[in-house]
């Protein structure tokens, strides 16, 4: 007998204990009272058990309605969820969206557009590649990915970008290195300095740049995969480097770090880039990955600028 039972059974359960009565159910489901209290009577005699108290005014739950009423939700939950999938396959949506995130790019900014991003399409499932320099084109162009967040400006036909913001970069060191004690007023001291002092560059882990490396002032450096391993050796005094303001913004007002007037580089040592949601030209993009572009442009335009 549990096999005969319907979808319909488990809505009309379920909306009878949400609503109260058999007649407010029938009220909401646009049904005729009787046809409630026969499915429910029904449901009831395939279950072989009862699932409302009708003794008082208003059927309540009885222990075991409370129990089962659960697990009917659940997979009701389940069935909607099913239906929208589908509904969501006919209309185009991703089954999964990956993404290349440069490391220069401020993380919460895409967080908060994946956030958007899965309102809207939660069924969609998200894998996320953090890489830099040319490893979020290459993350692209290989396939990988569907869509990068770049700042490397590299004009590519390949490649279609719509521009995001700008992303700045300060040269740094801890406060006790030999580079934070030199005078400010000897420029030529200074640029004698970061080609002697061993400087942390992160490393690119693809072929599109060459091996080329941005920024570097040194003849001596050490090289990273990531920001966060970098920003631990800048802290602990290994050398000095380049890194993103986001992130070095609390350490620069706590003193953990100090800024390096390495005119080389920009004023003050600051570098500034621009960031870009990149994909491949001539693939259109995916109902949620348009989502997700749309969200970084939104939440872009009105972000902090460090």
């Amino acid at each position: 007998m549990l096999d005969n039972l319907t979808l319909d059974q488990m809505r009309i359960f379920a909306a009878v204990a949400e609503t109260g009565s058999f007649r407010s159910a029938a009220r909401k489901l646009h049904r005729v009272q009787s046809a409630i209290s026969y499915a429910v009577g029904m449901l009831e005699e395939q279950l072989g058990v009862a699932l409302f108290d009708r003794s008082a005014y208003r059927p309540a739950l009885t222990p075991a309605g409370l129990s089962l009423l659960a697990e009917v939700k659940l997979i009701l939950g389940q069935v909607d969820g099913l239906k929208a999938r589908a509904r969501e396959l006919q209309e185009g949506v991703e089954l999964q969206l990956s993404l290349a995130v440069d490391t220069l790019f401020a993380p919460d900014i895409a967080a908060d557009a994946l956030r958007r991003m899965h309102a809207s399409f939660p069924n969609v499932e998200v894998r996320v590649e953090a890489t830099s320099l040319g490893g979020t084109l290459d993350a692209l162009l290989s396939g990988r990915c569907a869509v990068a967040l770049s700042a490397l400006d590299l004009p590519d036909e390949r490649i279609a970008r719509s521009y995001l913001m700008p992303v700045t970069t300060e040269a740094v060191v801890a406060p006790f290195h030999p580079l934070a004690r030199l005078p400010n007023d000897n420029q030529d001291a200074w640029e004698q300095a970061f080609h002697e002092h061993l400087q942390v560059v992160v490393e690119d882990p693809s072929q599109i740049t060459g091996k080329r490396y941005y920024g570097v002032l040194s003849h001596r450096t050490w090289r990273v995969s990531d920001m966060v391993m970098k920003l631990s050796m800048l802290r602990a005094g290994v050398g000095w480097g380049s890194m993103p303001a986001w992130l070095v913004a609390a350490d620069l007002d706590a003193g953990t770090l100090v800024n390096l007037p390495a005119s080389a580089l920009g004023p003050q040592g600051r570098t500034t880039y621009h960031a870009y949601l990149c994909h491949r030209s001539g693939e259109a993009l995916g109902p949620a990955a348009r989502c997700f572009r749309d969200a970084c442009i939104d939440i872009a335009a009105g972000a902090v600028r460090f």
